[in-house]
């Protein structure tokens, strides 16, 4: 008996070749369903609640509703569906938005299938992901910025993160602020603070993006 696949995907995109070639592809591969095709964000948000996908594939640069926005709008939202986005745009400032905003995943479209599908996986498991050429050429563009002055030359390759440690690591891939990290972890905001700043020592960074891309370099979300 041939059992149904279990990760329900939303595919965004505005250009309907690119769009029916991506549900074409993840059809076919057997491991995911696709339950709607939306062609600008603002449809997107309409087949949100009737479709209810577990993962939203999600282009960034489109009429009527761009991507960020609808990240943006998914964030005022209980428990949304995370967002991977998949563009062709290698834009650094996009990444950093979109990944402020709530993605939970950013990818090239020239990605493979296999690696594509295991980054749906990934994100409908609760973690996150970032194409490694995206994420080393951010790096590195901080790490020569004149704000970037003060981190140590020498990033650690292995970092030990408590439990704890690593809840709010995840949350601040989230995008989630203190206030928010401490409600859902029943924390005082001052604890929270402290873990945050613990963190991103470990991480030998100095702010919250650039731990989110060392964490997701790492593979430690």
């Amino acid at each position: 008996m041939t059992v149904a696949p279990s990760i329900r995907v939303l595919v965004v995109d505005d250009q309907t070749i690119v769009r029916d070639g991506i549900v074409g592809l993840l059809q076919l591969s057997g491991r995911v369903q696709v339950v709607g095709a939306a062609a600008d964000g603002r449809e997107a948000l309409e087949m949100l609640a009737v479709e209810r996908p577990d993962v939203i594939l999600l282009d960034l640069r489109m009429p009527v509703l761009d991507g960020i926005a609808v990240l943006r709008e998914l964030g005022r939202h209980d428990d949304p569906p995370p967002c991977l986005v998949l563009t062709t745009f290698q834009d650094d400032e996009q990444v950093l938005e979109s990944l402020r905003a709530g993605a939970r995943g950013y990818l090239l479209k020239d990605v493979s299938l296999e690696d594509l599908i295991a980054a749906v996986e990934t994100v409908a498991g609760g973690g996150s992901i970032v194409s490694s050429s995206v994420t080393q050429r951010l790096l590195q563009r901080m790490s020569e910025s004149s704000s970037a002055a003060s981190e140590p030359a020498d990033l650690p390759v292995h970092v030990e993160l408590t439990v704890r440690e690593r809840e709010v690591l995840r949350m601040l891939v989230g995008g989630f602020s203190n206030k928010e990290i401490a409600s859902a972890l029943h924390l005082a905001p001052g604890t929270v603070k402290n873990h945050v700043s613990t963190v991103l020592a470990k991480l030998g960074v100095r702010d919250r993006t650039r731990a989110v891309l060392r964490a997701l370099e790492l593979d430690l979300v």
